[in-house]
């Protein structure tokens, strides 16, 4: 239970950081100011859902790999936002890049 409740509030999470770090990139006309001050704002419910993740999941996984999870699912929600927000497609350098990365993840769970 402490894994899934992990990951879905790192899931969560992610999701509001990307927002907050790349959801203005189709505003590009817009004041920074004014990006930055809507980016924290963004970033703060972010925190919400992070801290309790770390929280909750700290002493069935290490910091480290709290991080490593964390990292994990920042490729695939920004995947999907790259895709879904900002048209971007995904090249295969780019996805054989992620698919190396997921094997750092499991080494990092190797016993």
């Amino acid at each position: 239970m402490t894994l899934m409740l992990t990951v879905i509030l790192l899931l969560i999470s992610n999701a509001f950081m990307t927002v907050a770090w790349y959801g203005h990139l189709k505003f590009r006309d817009a004041p920074i100011v004014k990006v930055v001050i809507i980016s924290w704002l963004i970033a703060f419910v972010e925190y919400a859902f992070q801290v309790p993740a770390n929280r909750i999941g700290y002493g069935t996984f290490t910091g480290y790999q709290l991080k490593i999870i964390q990292e994990a699912i920042t490729l695939v929600v920004f995947a999907v936002f790259a895709w879904w927000y900002l048209g971007e497609a995904l090249r295969w350098n780019q996805a054989l890049a992620g698919l190396l990365l997921f094997g750092a993840v499991a080494a990092a769970f190797y016993k």
